[in-house]
């Protein structure tokens, strides 16, 4: 078995722009293994774009372009996820993303959960069932929604809708999870739960989170990036 590495993320020369609009400079940054690092600054400089940039999400809009290297440690080593060896479904797979506002798919919870499964080629049934409980575990959603798995998702409160987001980001083991905002949406008694949720992950797998509530990072991050005019500086 190979060693956990130092730094899971590697950036190097990273330049992104939307058409005219150059919002990352030359960034150079590493992204701690097994740590919660949060990315914080100004609204539009750039937080939720670096996020996109470790899945690939950015590549359908049509006047964004990107030059330099992103380099994941995956199965055993750095991968240059933008090389053609690397398969984008693979590579989502193992990096999950949970975004500001939840979005449950129009679908039962049980099936919300079993959706990445699915996508993923896993149709065991016998299978399916552990691997939703395992994931609402994590999310601290199972003991709320055990029963109500046949429920359409929508059904859920803010708090839960976001967990149960958490959870079918989690199904797939991610080695890497990527939260926007995560809890700009909601009360503080959620807030809590999964800022507690995010801080058990930690020991499973890299988190990424985009915050403006610096509170929170106080509460949760174990190290800070802050983006100013397209670049990255250490907190």
């Amino acid at each position: 078995m190979s060693a956990q590495p130092r730094f899971k993320i590697k950036v190097r020369n990273l330049f992104f722009s939307y058409g005219e609009n150059v919002v990352l400079k030359d960034l150079t940054v590493d992204i701690p293994d097994r740590a919660i690092t949060a990315v914080v600054g100004p609204s539009g400089r750039g937080k939720s774009t670096l996020l996109t940039l470790f899945n690939r999400l950015w590549e359908d809009i049509p006047t964004a372009r990107m030059l330099g290297s992103v380099q994941i440690h995956l199965n055993g080593s750095h991968r240059d996820i933008y090389h053609r060896s690397c398969s984008l479904s693979d590579l989502r797979r193992s990096v999950g993303m949970v975004f500001q506002t939840p979005n449950p798919l129009p679908m039962s919870i049980y099936k919300n959960i079993c959706f990445p499964l699915k996508l993923a080629g896993k149709s065991d049934r016998k299978q399916m069932m552990p691997a939703v409980e395992t994931a609402l575990r994590q999310a601290c959603l199972w003991e709320e929604v055990k029963n109500r798995l046949r429920e359409d998702a929508r059904s859920l409160s803010g708090g839960q809708q976001q967990r149960l987001c958490m959870a079918r980001a989690l199904v797939l083991k991610p080695e890497v999870l990527l939260l926007d905002e995560p809890t700009s949406s909601l009360d503080a008694a959620a807030t809590e739960i999964i800022e507690q949720l995010i801080l058990s992950l930690r020991e499973t797998c890299t988190i990424v989170m985009v915050s403006h509530d610096m509170a929170q990072v106080e509460r949760v991050a174990d190290r800070g990036l802050e983006l100013s005019d397209g670049r990255v500086v250490l907190k």
